[in-house]
């Protein structure tokens, strides 16, 4: 459980979209330059809106180029 943030299930579909985006897109500076307590809350807030979005939308579109089959084409 996160300490910070509305919790995901009340959050708007558009709203947990953004608050994705935007956790994927700070990942990198939290894991490298972030304090121990930042990156696990920033970890647990991420696995929190990913578990929410995949409730939600559990045949969400997959690319065929990100399956295995895909990537052994390229």
């Amino acid at each position: 459980m996160t300490t910070m943030g509305i919790d995901a299930g009340e959050l708007s579909d558009d709203d947990l979209v953004r608050e994705l985006r935007q956790l994927h897109a700070t990942r990198s500076d939290t894991f490298f330059h972030g304090s121990d307590d930042a990156l696990t809350t920033h970890t647990s807030r991420t696995n929190e809106l990913e578990a929410e979005y995949l409730r939600r939308h559990p045949e969400r579109e997959v690319d065929p180029m990100r399956l295995r089959e895909g990537a052994r084409q390229r």
